[in-house]
């Protein structure tokens, strides 16, 4: 092995099936996040909308929510879910479905601000131009105001995914053996015979975050560019 690969503790990935471990670890992560995002999105998108109304009950109730899930952190949320629920209410939840909870709770909130933001931030001589065009008001919103929030929604939204995925390492509090719970493990077992494993090994897992995030990143600006 090379004394430069040991001096910084990447020796310590090349034993045994620690690389396998991190990798596992990422895929557990992944599919909690890409889960939460996918009922996030939609969920967000129809709360979104329902925002918009001038109710002043939705109005009360989506305040609530969002304020809730703004000043609450996710570590307590999780814990709430996972051990409160768990104890008062019976329940009998794993911490993957906790986790899953939470991060759509979280996420859900989130992206219905945006898509509520992005709806009102389209002008009303919008709408009073496609209807004295003719268009009905179900046109109005598939070929005029959808696609102008679209491309108001899209940067934002990218944006909230990829930090719903890096979030996910908060799920090792609960149990759940991610990338990052693996890493500490790996670190600890080889405390003495790779002193400097831990920078090694929290940069693999940066690098693994990193190429992850990055496909989602380019998937955006393409997004972008088509709706231009």
């Amino acid at each position: 092995m090379s004394p430069v690969i040991e001096s910084i503790g990447i020796d310590v990935l090349f034993k045994g099936n620690n690389m396998m471990r991190l990798l596992s670890g990422l895929m557990a992560a992944l599919k909690i996040s890409m889960i939460s995002v996918v009922l996030s999105i939609v969920i967000g998108l129809v709360l979104g909308m329902l925002m918009t109304l001038n109710k002043p009950a939705i109005k009360v109730v989506s305040r609530i929510y969002l304020e809730t899930v703004r000043i609450m952190p996710q570590m307590v949320l999780l814990f709430i879910v996972y051990f409160g629920a768990t104890k008062a209410m019976g329940l009998n939840l794993s911490a993957e479905t906790a986790s899953i909870i939470v991060f759509t709770f979280w996420g859900s909130a989130e992206m219905a601000d945006l898509v509520r933001g992005a709806l009102i931030s389209i002008p009303v001589i919008q709408y009073e131009s496609s209807y004295a065009l003719g268009m009905t008001g179900l046109q109005t919103y598939l070929y005029v105001i959808i696609p102008q929030t679209v491309r108001r929604l899209l940067p934002l939204a990218i944006n909230l995914i990829t930090r719903m995925i890096k979030t996910t390492s908060l799920v090792m509090m609960i149990g759940i053996v991610e990338v990052l719970k693996v890493g500490q493990q790996i670190i600890e077992a080889n405390r003495k015979s790779s002193p400097n494993a831990a920078f090694g090994v929290f940069a693999t897992v940066f690098l693994l975050y990193f190429i992850a995030c990055w496909p989602i990143s380019l998937l955006s600006r393409y997004l972008e560019k088509k709706a231009a």
